[in-house]
């Protein structure tokens, strides 16, 4: 079993009904920006995630679909907010949602695929899901929707602040990236009719692979190639963005170290340093403090316990599929 055929699997039903969704958006710019980056495709992590949660249970999959469709909008809704707030121009591969049709439209682009994800995951009792499951999945997608705002409101705060602990920042990636995936998979446990050990179980375990997916991030930033990653290699140094491994390294640092690297991360203009200059001496301290194995290490640690909370369900092809998910956050290469 392939992880990359176990997502094309559930692709067709989760594109039809958000096509059938955004089929009621009008005028046609708002259609277009809405639907932008859609188009450009993207895995579907987090929809195959809420239908193979769902199988896992013992639940049937076509009651998970429009729910599946919902959080793949929020995730969406969420990148196109993201680019206009971090002035990014790119996305897939494509020019960013903003940069086509304006920032005006692209806020309202963003906050329609928001509204038509809570309308999907309502219109889910058309599939004979009992309205308390309803009920209780809607509530796992706000509370989520809650937290991406509260985690991209802390990484905004964390800007030019370098005395972030280790908890604060990974309070951040839980809000800001885990929270939906656990959302995920804790919505599909709950229509596929999951036992309450079983929800709470897949819940933790999207959490936990959400965590990986995010610490992943940071570490392929240093130990990648640019091809692979499909951007320059240390470009979150360079941007002085707060990651695991600068958190690790601020904490164990000597006070020189420390202040050079804060000057590395500040990029300030008496450094001399280029680019490429900036991005070599601050992976020196990194490894010269151990954090890039730290950061790899912990997300191994967390995509392990991830595994093991699959023991509250049966062995099934969705089990294993869900453990083969786990162990991907760590293989990616972008």
């Amino acid at each position: 079993m392939e992880v990359l055929d176990i997502l094309k699997k559930y692709s067709a039903g989760v594109d039809e009904e958000i096509d059938k969704s955004l089929g009621t958006v009008d005028p046609k710019n708002l259609y277009d920006a809405s639907k932008h980056l859609i188009k450009a495709g993207g895995k579907k992590i987090r929809p195959s995630l809420v239908l193979l949660s769902a199988e896992a249970v013992g639940g049937r999959t076509e009651g998970a679909y429009k729910t599946a469709a919902a959080v793949e909008l929020i995730h969406t809704f969420s990148l196109i907010h993201d680019d206009i707030m971090d002035e990014d121009e790119m996305r897939r591969g494509m020019p960013a949602v903003h940069t086509i049709w304006g920032e005006p439209m692209a806020i309202l682009a963003g906050d329609t695929l928001f509204s038509l994800a809570f309308e999907l995951v309502a219109q889910t009792h058309e599939e004979d899901i009992p309205s308390q499951q309803v009920i209780k999945a809607l509530n796992t997608v706000v509370d989520a929707c809650i937290k991406i705002c509260e985690g991209q409101a802390c990484d905004m705060g964390f800007e030019g602040k370098l005395d972030v602990s280790e908890s604060e920042y990974l309070n951040m990636i839980y809000k800001k990236t885990a929270a939906l995936i656990a959302a995920a998979t804790k919505s599909g446990a709950i229509l596929g009719g999951g036992s309450e050990e079983q929800v709470e179980a897949l819940a933790e375990y999207g959490k936990l692979i959400g965590m990986a997916f995010q610490i992943q991030d940071d570490y392929l930033d240093v130990v990648s190639d640019a091809e692979e990653l499909g951007k320059p290699v240390g470009s979150d140094i360079v941007e002085g963005k707060m990651t695991l491994m600068v958190v690790h390294t601020l904490s164990e640092a000597s006070a020189e170290d420390k202040d050079l690297l804060i000057n590395l991360l500040n990029n300030s203009s008496n450094n001399n340093y280029n680019e490429e200059e900036v991005v070599e001496k601050a992976i020196n301290i990194f490894n010269k403090y151990g954090s890039i194995d730290y950061t790899r290490d912990i997300a191994l640690e967390n995509v392990e316990k991830a595994k093991k909370l699959l023991d509250v369900v049966d062995d099934s092809p969705a089990k294993e599929a869900l453990s083969l998910l786990a162990d991907y956050m760590l293989q990616r290469s972008n």
